[in-house]
């Protein structure tokens, strides 16, 4: 299953084949990800931090906006971008094997928590990492901390309907809003949705009602196809196989640019997820890990361009006010748009994810 974060690379990608970005801003990124080989080996180097992602132009947002200030702040250090992936499963088999060869990894909430309670990652010192640089509890975890966002939002064609669907409950409405339904082939943030059409209040979905969610979705069996990835949900958004769906904000910020505003999405009742970077136990920098993520939570202006250069929302409560009007639409962190959706709780699903998603597959597949 492609997680957000890789999704970031393919969008880049194809972002770049219409023209979006620049061969300059593609050929940076190839760069990166060219002089990365060796990264197991400068790992073990002195005086550097290996950071992982996703790849693409990660490579050039974590590095350039992340990884440079801390740098230039900190003399006899410098931060090294490896893209090869930081899968929780090469997380475990690092730290089991006792080589471990990376200090910070773009994770997620329940990743943290599944990889904390396994014994895998450092606890977060939060007398270096300060939580009052996030925007709220759900972005500073025990083992873990995000200095990004992404939301699923609700995305439909407004060429179909001349009053547009303000809610899940309009988007579980097939008779006022007739049309084929996109969601994800995955169970987080589309149970969430779908209690909220049942009037689920926000504030009282977890734990979540397994039962009462994947029912619901069955509902629309005969309205619904599903995505795999974001180019997928992207595709079908733009076909017209589907008039509504469930998708990540990145993707529904470019159809909604793309389209001049025939495919629109809403911040109503949306699911917003923190980007959590995660220091796995027994990492080769040792505390500078955590003055590493400190720096990238602390100053609001490098995560105001990583939303330019990504889409990626910041965390920071001050980085709000510096984000360019332009932008502010495409924000999932502005106070406007954050006030509407609903924060993922990540220590749920960290538990019962497994348990719950195979049920959802199981249900939507069978």
């Amino acid at each position: 299953m492609q997680t957000f974060q890789q999704d970031c690379v393919a969008l880049a990608r194809e972002l770049h084949a219409r023209g979006r970005i620049s061969r300059r801003g593609l050929m940076q990124a190839l760069a990166a990800l060219g002089a990365l080989g060796g990264a197991e080996a400068l790992a073990q180097a002195e005086r550097q931090l290996v950071m992982v992602n996703w790849g693409g132009l990660a490579n050039d947002g974590f590095g350039r906006f992340y990884g440079a200030p801390f740098a230039a702040e900190t003399p006899g250090w410098r931060v090294v971008q490896d893209s090869t992936g930081p899968s929780t499963g090469r997380i475990r088999s690092m730290v089991e094997s006792g080589r471990v060869t990376w200090d910070l990894c773009d994770s997620s909430a329940s990743g943290a928590n599944l990889l904390g309670k396994l014994g895998l990652a450092t606890r977060i010192d939060y007398s270096i990492v300060n939580r009052e640089n996030v925007i709220g509890p759900g972005f500073a975890l025990d083992y873990g901390a995000a200095p990004y966002s992404f939301s699923s939002v609700l995305v439909y064609d407004s060429s179909k309907f001349p009053a547009p669907p303000r809610s899940w409950a309009d988007f579980w409405d097939t008779r006022r809003f007739p049309g084929t339904r996109l969601l994800r082939r995955d169970a987080t943030c589309v149970l969430e949705a779908a209690l909220m059409s049942m009037g689920k209040a926000p504030g009282a979905l977890y734990p979540i009602d397994m039962r009462a969610g994947i029912r619901r979705v069955t509902e629309l069996r005969r309205n619904l196809v599903f995505w795999t990835n974001g180019s997928e949900s992207e595709q079908l958004m733009r076909t017209g196989e589907a008039v509504m769906g469930q998708i990540w904000h990145t993707r529904a910020s470019v159809l909604e640019k793309e389209t001049n505003g025939r495919l629109k999405f809403i911040w109503d009742q949306a699911i917003l997820q923190p980007g959590i970077f995660v220091i796995p136990k027994g990492n080769p920098g040792g505390e500078m890990a955590q003055r590493l993520l400190a720096s990238m939570l602390t100053k609001p202006e490098p995560q105001v361009g990583l939303l330019g250069l990504l889409g990626n929302g910041p965390t920071n409560p001050k980085a709000a006010a510096m984000v360019p009007a332009e932008l502010k639409r495409f924000n999932p962190t502005d106070p406007e748009n954050e006030k509407l959706q609903v924060v993922i709780d990540g220590a749920w699903w960290g538990e019962n994810y497994q348990t719950v998603n195979q049920e959802y597959l199981d249900a939507v597949t069978g």
